[in-house]
């Protein structure tokens, strides 16, 4: 099989969750991306190889390549993937998920396998989940960007009244800045809805804006 341009850079977009998901799950977890021009070479990105002392380059496994048919011949479009339990060579317990990655014409062009690794010690699991951070991101999760906004003002409105060396004059410039840095001004009728919250006109909430984007520029 020829992959075509677009099939090589839906299949690139991959790399970086797999990076993703190895650094929120955690060493426990084998994530290995398969490209299906090449059995022999299949796999072109691998997170935690070390549990299967697998590399880029390596070939498809048995499993992945029954898998792949039984994806090909199931008749259930929103079932098109495989969760099981399996041992490697050394006898290890995994559970293991095969998901199909589509190209142009709903071709499968590559395969994303995850397999967790149950001899990981608990442990390491339980690092995985501790903060290492000294300072944690709060998100908003909201039913509505209403509430959205509301939220991310309220927590810069909080930053910069805690701050005590920030002058009463300077509080909506460095509330604004902050709203500006974390993108907010990008959602539609932003600026009305922040300039109503802190009872200015919205064309002085442009106004900072711009020189917001002319410190950048």
């Amino acid at each position: 099989m020829k992959l075509t341009k677009t099939d090589q850079l839906i299949l690139n977009s991959y790399s970086t969750i797999l990076d993703g998901l190895g650094d929120y799950l955690g060493e426990g977890y084998e994530f290995v991306l398969h490209n299906l021009e090449s059995y022999e070479n299949s796999v072109v990105k691998i997170v935690n190889g070390y549990h299967s002392n697998r590399v880029v380059g390596s070939p498809i496994t048995n499993l992945a390549l029954e898998m792949m048919k039984r994806i090909e011949e199931s008749a259930d479009e929103t079932h098109r993937f495989v969760t099981y339990f399996n041992k490697n060579k050394n006898g290890i317990m995994t559970k293991s998920s095969t998901l199909p990655i589509f190209g142009e014409n709903s071709r499968i062009i590559g395969l994303l396998c995850i397999n967790f690794y149950m001899d990981t010690p608990f442990s390491k699991i339980v690092e995985s989940l501790v903060d290492h951070n000294e300072k944690s991101e709060k998100e908003v999760f909201a039913d509505s960007i209403d509430d959205l906004i509301s939220g991310i003002f309220a927590s810069a409105r909080e930053e910069v009244y805690s701050n005590e060396s920030i002058p009463s004059v300077n509080r909506n410039r460095e509330i604004l800045a902050i709203l500006y840095r974390k993108g907010v001004f990008n959602i539609k009728d932003a600026v009305v809805r922040v300039a109503k919250k802190l009872g200015i006109s919205k064309n002085t909430v442009y106004l900072h804006i711009r020189s917001f984007e002319a410190s950048e520029s």
